[in-house]
């Protein structure tokens, strides 16, 4: 991977595929930028250069202890200039919200595709303290308390599906990503009521949600896709539970990249 580094000197690796127009990925909670190479590739194949990158906390990229929000927003920045400083977004969960905030701050965003992103509009949000119980428990070495309360609080999913995941092999990949759960939910907090500055977006706005997804995602996606004056809402049906399709995600990018 490549390696640019942000306004505050952490190191952002980032990675490559394809020849054409650039479209940078942002990736949701407790993902590495490996977990979008399925994406990275189906863009790549309808002629775009994709570009994935280790959100700060995550994988070969580094930290800052006290990261914020706009540390982030630095950060992708710092990916679309060292790619040319020129790309659409396409960002998935909370990555959507990353990249919607970040064009409302004059990031060079030339297009946005926002996939099921999670906001609350001020109902049913989580606990105003939870950032601070998962940073507690990431200080003392808890990473699997900070991950399951991230997912039940954060997340929101139930307590079942939660279970399997801590009882998976898949379980022990995500402790290592701890850290960034405090900064995914500080991020969906500051913006979960969209500012004016992110309903007023210069740039063209694509919703997009699976049919079969969480009922909370089909809420918040429609919300604002009907908030943003002329964004469009694309309903993808083969997007299942909060899974964003490769091919059929980059043909929704290629119809209006085109």
């Amino acid at each position: 991977m490549n390696t640019v580094t942000s306004a505050d000197g952490t190191p952002i690796a980032y990675d490559e595929t394809g020849d054409g127009a650039v479209v940078v990925i942002v990736n949701g909670a407790m993902s590495r930028a490996a977990d979008a190479a399925g994406l990275a590739t189906a863009l790549a194949d309808a002629g775009f250069r994709a570009v994935t990158w280790d959100r700060r906390a995550r994988g070969s990229s580094g930290d800052a202890r006290g990261s914020t929000p706009d540390r982030e927003v630095e950060d992708l920045a710092a990916v679309i200039d060292a790619v040319g400083g020129d790309a659409a977004v396409l960002g998935h969960s909370s990555g959507a919200v990353l990249g919607l905030v970040a064009a409302s701050r004059g990031v060079p965003v030339r297009a946005l595709f926002l996939s099921e992103p999670p906001l609350h509009f001020g109902e049913d949000e989580p606990a105003d303290d939870l950032a601070e119980r998962l940073q507690l428990a990431v200080d003392e070495g808890r990473l699997d308390d900070a991950i399951v309360t991230f997912q039940l609080e954060g997340v929101g999913l139930p307590k079942e599906m939660v279970d399997g995941i801590r009882a998976s092999d898949q379980f022990a990949a995500l402790l290592p990503l701890a850290q960034s759960t405090v900064y995914d939910t500080n991020l969906t907090r500051d913006a979960s009521t969209p500012s004016p500055e992110m309903l007023a977006v210069g740039v063209p706005v694509t919703v997009l949600r699976g049919a079969q997804t969480f009922p909370f995602l089909i809420g918040s996606s429609d919300r604002l896709a009907d908030a943003i004056d002329g964004a469009e809402l694309v309903v993808v049906p083969e997007s299942i539970m909060h899974r964003p399709d490769p091919a059929a995600t980059a043909r929704v990018v290629r119809e209006r990249l085109a």
